[in-house]
């Protein structure tokens, strides 16, 4: 599943819709549970005036479901799928003084009205059309934050859905899950059955009571303030390549590239090296990137962010929500280390990492008073912990981010899909693209050195009996239908 801009996505041409949830008048009630810490962080960071709210910040998804769309059944999949989710059917309000306040509506009061675009059939323009409309409504200060399109496809019997939300009501583990959730919700409505019960599809707001309570305890002598106080010891959030870097408009997006770093044959070879030597392939890719870094610009330091998942109990394993941290990563890199050496490095460094798993980064930055936000960041993700991720390949299955407009900022996503491995970045349009080719050559190239660079067995070496320590991850994943894991899933949080 790649994670990609919905402008490079080919929509089929056919008829399309928007489908908006609607509330009745006086529907909200006042919540006393509160906003996580960067939920709070995130609505003081919007401008209410601002005319294209969602510009920089939406996310989404869209796939094609493979069955004809009856509009009656879109639409009560729509309203059940709302009912069951409540931060789906929540919002804030800023009126009084201090951090804005909760509101949530009943399961029952969301309807969804459909609204037909007229004369609007081209996929191209279709694109363009819900490029801009995203940017115009969606918001975290003004509900829906979630809306839906469809495009209806006569002649193949199918249609296109595209689930587009603010980020303070989705995170990607979200974005991959629903093509499912709303799939099987579908099918459950044509059928005429009632909707699968679940205790995993627990509130977010619960989980936010959760977060300020920790948030709340943090101190200046805890140990993820340490850890991050040593990853910020030079005062501000490290670049990538800084250095490279050219004067560009501030008004131009950010270039966005997607390749395929290792073929299937390919991966499982390094897969398999990695078996011998436990090591796990988030820990090769860490290392891989380190050493390119190093290679191309010469930096004897890799350092970055990792999001991380927050969903720490059975009941938020299939919610919709934010369940996200951010932290730090510092991989040392000297100059000849190889691939081996530089994966103890980046072993030894997710370890590090996991002191600040569980505290809220947005407060341990308040206490330390940084106000800057992560520049360059890094994710990886196995898409094979996905329920059904064979079924959302068949059904052109993308997570989307929107376009960034950020004159620093550079993510990397790095994605074990099934047929190979995967890399797709966003950097500032004043970075080289040429600069970015190299680097991302030079990755692949330290990926497949790890074949070569670790003696087999059979050579008479003896392989390490320790175990792999279970790294950081981005976000969480079910292992199966009645367990949690939070060891492989790592899709990065969209932080501009």
């Amino acid at each position: 599943m790649e994670y990609t801009h919905l402008s490079e996505f080919d929509i089929r041409s056919g008829a399309l819709s928007m489908w908006k949830p609607e509330l009745a008048a006086d529907t909200w009630q006042p919540d006393d549970r509160p906003l996580t810490s960067v939920h709070v962080g995130y609505c003081a960071s919007v401008d209410p005036a601002d005319p294209r709210p969602g510009r920089g910040r939406w996310i989404g998804t869209v796939f094609e479901m493979d069955a004809p769309l009856d509009g009656s059944s879109w639409r009560e999949t729509l309203r059940r799928w709302h009912a069951r989710h409540e931060g789906l059917r929540t919002t804030v309000t800023t009126a009084s003084a201090g951090e804005p306040r909760r509101l949530v509506a009943a399961p029952t009061a969301v309807d969804i009205t459909e609204q037909p675009v007229a004369g609007l059939t081209d996929g191209t323009r279709i694109n363009e059309f819900l490029c801009g409309t995203l940017e115009e409504r969606l918001s975290p200060l003004v509900w829906p934050h979630c809306l839906t399109a469809t495009v209806e496809h006569p002649d193949t019997g199918d249609f296109t859905v595209l689930v587009a939300a603010d980020h303070s009501v989705m995170d990607a583990y979200s974005q991959a899950i629903l093509i499912l959730e709303l799939r099987t919700l579908y099918r459950e409505v044509t059928a005429g059955e009632p909707s699968r019960e679940s205790v995993t599809f627990g509130s977010a707001a619960d989980f936010a009571v959760l977060e300020r309570a920790s948030a709340a305890d943090l101190a200046l002598d805890s140990p993820a303030v340490a850890t991050w106080r040593e990853f910020l010891a030079d005062g501000a959030m490290p670049r990538f390549a800084s250095h490279a870097q050219r004067p560009a408009n501030a008004e131009l997006p950010q270039p966005s590239v997607s390749r395929r770093l290792l073929d299937l044959a390919e991966l499982e070879q390094v897969e398999a090296t990695l078996d011998q030597v436990r090591h796990r392939m988030s820990v090769a890719v860490f290392a891989a990137l380190a050493v390119a870094n190093r290679q191309q610009f010469g930096a004897d330091r890799m350092r970055t962010v990792m999001p991380i998942a927050t969903r720490p109990d059975l009941r938020w394993m299939e919610s919709m929500g934010w369940f996200v941290n951010v932290v730090p990563v510092d991989i040392a890199v000297t100059p000849g280390l190889g691939i081996t050496d530089a994966m103890d490095q980046a072993r030894a460094a997710l370890r590090r990492s996991r002191t600040a798993n569980d505290a809220s980064w947005s407060r341990v930055l308040e206490l330390l008073g940084v106000a800057e936000t992560p520049r360059f960041g890094i994710s990886f993700l196995d898409i094979r912990v996905l329920p059904g991720y064979e079924l959302v390949a068949d059904l052109r299955g993308r997570t989307l981010r929107a376009e960034s407009y950020s004159p620093d900022e550079v993510f990397l996503w790095v994605v074990r899909a099934a047929d190979g491995l995967y890399v797709s970045t966003r950097y500032p349009a004043g970075f080289p693209a040429e600069v970015m080719d190299e680097f991302l050559t030079a990755f692949g190239h330290a990926l497949s050195s790890i074949t070569a660079a670790v003696p087999t067995p059979d050579e008479g070496h003896e392989v390490p009996a320790a175990t792999e320590p279970q790294p950081s991850v981005t976000t969480e994943t079910p292992a199966d239908a009645r367990a949690l894991r939070t060891d492989t899933l790592r899709v990065a949080v969209q932080a501009g």
